[in-house]
């Protein structure tokens, strides 16, 4: 028996364990830097399984290490635990049901990343320890994905800095490689400050701060031509200055979120968006301040690594889903279009099947996917080589960021698909500490990359990881 199949029933021996700890995850959702009891489960369960912790890592409250095993290379398993606001819904029902409380909601599957990323850890530091095998498994559980850019901050403080590798996966509707893209991007807030009047008595003597973040935005709205069409650029009022509009808003606060394909691109977009909200400024004779909330870098490819795990990705085949598991699919199914079912598809690069409620295949090597979103993995990818799984963890179609994938979190869909794919992380961790040429492949891959383009942080030193940041 080959060691990658071995260590297969060391995550099925910790599997029910890690069960509980995704199901009171979910039970306790928290959102950007406030994940308190969600930190303080996987602190007790890495203390539980025997790792040796480190808290308040980087600085952070809500972040947290484990680290098993002597010698060797240093494997991470990047964990994360935040949930989203306003999606809040009971599990295993199929209509929006919101429960009492904060009303955040685990609509990502972050209560299942987690856990499951220290499953696989767990299950790989028990295989080295029973085989005497040197080594170093460390967990590390990540605050505020969500915007927040945890692991940027993480990264900043240098908290990598001594992993040879990192592992790590998303909750989806399809098993396979996680595409090694998304995008770039960064977070601040523009504050205009002019000087309040009475609106109908003296507008002259007022200076507009809603008139200027306007003229912002429109001036934003007209660059929109003139970028990448793989860039984004979105906005949201903080503070529009006031409800009364008899009176000249004296100072209005703006967030802007730019996003690149590239982290090389994001630099002069941002410049742009920069000259548009002074030049709004200087039209409406207001002052404007900048600060930046979190920036995450785009993600860095890996073949070698993407390689070694597309192959035990293949010989594991789907989860093992059941005709009970295939019926509550079905069933969340019927609560969104058959056009989100048939995009799923699309999106995953996999031939449309309207009537498949769960993936009963898995996804090949490349294939036509891709992501447009952003994920502060991509700043860990920019400072150590770093591969992630996709997991099947909910019915075909379900939208991330939405109350049918909360209602999932603790299915039995979910959780068969947390341990598979928790196996096939251990059996790529284990692949990086049996087989020494993977390794090195992978840092020369690396090397190469980074000799190409360096990694530069865009969160200048003097900003902290704050709750502000969702």
């Amino acid at each position: 028996m080959k060691n990658t199949d071995a260590i297969l029933s060391f995550v099925d021996d910790r599997a029910q364990s890690l069960i509980a700890l995704s199901d009171a995850v979910w039970e306790v959702p928290e959102t950007n830097f406030e994940e308190i009891r969600s930190c303080a489960l996987h602190t007790e369960k890495l203390a539980e399984e025997g790792f040796r912790v480190t808290r308040n890592v980087a600085g952070i409250p809500t972040a947290v290490m484990g680290e098993a095993g002597e010698g060797g290379p240093v494997i991470a398993f990047l964990g994360e635990y935040d949930a989203l606001p306003d999606l809040t819904n009971a599990a295993g029902v199929m209509e929006h049901t919101p429960l009492p409380g904060n009303g955040n909601g685990h609509a990502c599957g972050h209560n299942l990343l987690g856990s499951a990323a220290l499953l696989a850890a767990t299950a790989l530091k028990n295989f080295l320890a029973a085989h005497d095998l040197p080594g170093r498994v460390r967990y590390y559980g990540c605050p505020a994905e969500e915007g927040g850019a945890g692991k940027a901050f993480m990264v900043r403080e240098g908290v990598f800095s001594d992993v040879d590798a990192a592992i790590s996966w998303h909750p989806m509707s399809f098993t396979g490689v996680f595409p090694p893209s998304s995008l770039a991007n960064i977070r601040l807030d523009f504050t205009f400050t002019g000087k309040a009047a009475h609106a109908a008595a003296a507008p002259f003597l007022g200076r507009s701060a809603l008139d200027a973040a306007e003229l912002m935005n429109v001036g934003v709205n007209y660059l929109r031509e003139h970028m990448l069409p793989s860039s984004r650029i979105h906005y949201a009022y903080l503070d529009a200055g006031g409800a009364a509009p008899n009176v000249v808003q004296a100072k209005t606060t703006i967030r802007y979120v730019v996003r690149t394909l590239d982290l090389a691109d994001l630099v002069p977009l941002t410049d742009r968006v920069r000259k548009i909200a002074q030049g709004a400024a200087l039209m409406t004779e207001t002052r404007v301040e900048e600060r930046v909330i979190s920036a995450m870098a785009n993600l860095l490819p890996c073949p070698p690594l993407e390689a070694a795990m597309q192959n035990h990705i293949e010989r594991l085949g789907p989860p093992p889903f059941d005709e009970d598991d295939r019926d509550f699919a079905r069933k969340m199914q019927a609560t969104f279009p058959k056009s989100d079912i048939i995009a799923a598809f699309r999106h995953a690069g996999a031939k449309p099947d309207p009537d498949q409620p769960l993936a009963n295949f898995v996804l090949p090597a490349g294939g036509n996917r891709s992501s447009l979103g952003s994920t502060d993995v991509g700043d860990v990818s920019w400072t150590v080589p770093t591969v992630q799984a996709l997991g099947a963890t909910c019915a075909i179609g379900t939208q991330l960021h939405s109350w049918q994938m909360t209602a999932q979190g603790q299915s039995s869909v979910a959780h068969k698909g947390m341990i598979h794919v928790a196996k096939i992380m251990a059996m790529t961790g284990l692949d990086l500490f049996t087989n020494p040429d993977l390794l090195e492949a992978a840092k020369k891959d690396h090397a190469e990359r980074l000799a190409v383009q360096p990694y530069v942080t865009l969160i200048p030193a003097d900003v902290v990881p704050s709750a502000d940041s969702e």
